[in-house]
This record gives structure tokens, sequence and C-alpha cells, in this order.
């Protein structure tokens, strides 16, 4: 699959969901159930056991029609080792344009996270495709409003604090995309995978929403 459809496919569903968890099966299980529910463009943090083993386990089971990327990614070995295990997108904490690079030779959408316009300016510079305002809930919406005023071209994706209840106001601050943690998946760290399931449910219908309004506004 083409880089600029993957791109296409992140702004399409809006979405990113966060998968993290204390073991494998129970990342894949997390993973299903945020599928199940309607978020079809994953997340797998490296901070959980076996972050390649997952990956490979998602691709074989869901080909390309969930798009499948990489988390918490630091250096270039852990990108091109995800890479291989069917990772399209790489995401990571911070900048660096090594990662970044490395991203751009194999058509992978490089994702980088950045707080500051200097952060964001170099991480565009060195070719990233959204840049991942992190942690966003720090500063809130009104934050990624502001950093669109100087930089309206950059592609911006908050990540950090984005609930069902204040998506509507990340996507009114010129978000192209979001990422979502604890707020889909924190069941899942007790097992209630049916309660991701639901939350992602509410997520696509809120989002559905939104741009049902945006339209016929």
């Amino acid at each position: 699959m083409q880089k600029h459809t993957i791109f296409e496919g992140i702004l399409e569903r809006g979405m990113v969901g966060i998968v993290r968890a204390g073991s494998p099966d129970a990342a894949v299980q997390i993973a299903e159930a945020c599928i199940a529910g309607g978020i079809t463009a994953l997340e797998v943090a490296f901070t959980t056991p076996d972050t390649l083993g997952v990956l490979r386990t998602l691709r074989e089971r869901h080909g390309h029609e969930v798009l499948l990327g990489a988390g918490t990614v630091l250096d270039t070995e852990t990108a091109r080792a995800a890479i291989l295990a069917g990772a399209q997108f790489i995401i990571s904490p911070g900048v660096n344009v090594e990662t970044i690079a490395l991203c751009q030779r194999y058509q992978v959408l490089a994702m980088p996270g950045a707080m500051t316009p200097t952060e964001i300016v170099t991480a565009l510079q060195a070719g990233a495709d959204i840049v991942k305002v992190f942690p966003a809930e720090m500063f809130g919406p009104a934050y990624i409003k502001a950093l669109r005023a100087p930089l309206p071209q950059a592609p911006l994706m908050p990540t950090g604090g984005v609930t069902v209840e204040n998506l509507h106001a990340w996507f009114a601050s010129g978000a192209v995309a979001v990422g979502i943690g604890s707020s889909l998946s924190g069941p899942g760290a007790t097992g209630d995978y049916a309660a991701v399931t639901a939350r992602a449910q509410a997520f696509v219908a809120q989002l559905a929403l939104i741009r049902t309004a945006k339209s016929s506004g």
C-alpha cells in the first residue's frame, strides 16, 4: 500500500487508537475490541511486551483492512523492525530526524511527537507526514488552534486527553486526526474488552456526528 494511501486513510478515519498492554495477548484483545467497535487505525506501543509479535498477528488477521502502526519508537533500529513486522506508520514521543528519514526511505508514514512550534517545524523540515502534538492534555484544544495560526500547513494530531466529550473541540481547533489512549482502551487493563468495543463505538458515532454537522453547516 502506497504511503499517500495510508495518509489519506488516517485522515479519513480521523482517529488512531493506542494499544498499550502488559502482555501480548492482552494487546491483541484490546486491538480486536477497538476494531470490533469501528476504530481501524491502531498504534501498538513499544512499551507492550513482544510488540513485533502483536503487529505480525494483527497484520496476518486483518491484512490492509486495518491501518497498523508502531508507537513509542525511539530509534531507527526499532522503526525498521516494526516496518518489517507490518507497521505502516511510525509514531514517536519526540522528534528523531534519523527515524523520520528512515520512514521516508521505506515510504512509511512518519508521525513524530512534538509540542513547541520549533519542534513542529523541525519535524516538518525533516519530512514528518503528521505531527503528533504530545502531551496535548497539558494545554487543550486551544493550543492546537494557537499553533495553527502561524503553522496552518502543519497536519497536527493531538494525543493525550482526548475523550468522546471533547472530541469536537479538538477537530474544531484544526486537528487532522486524534490519538486516543486510556479513554478508549482503559477497560482492557482489567480484561473488560466489551467495554473497549463500546467506547470505540461511542468515538466513531461522535466523529460521525461532528462530520455531519460540519458538512451541513
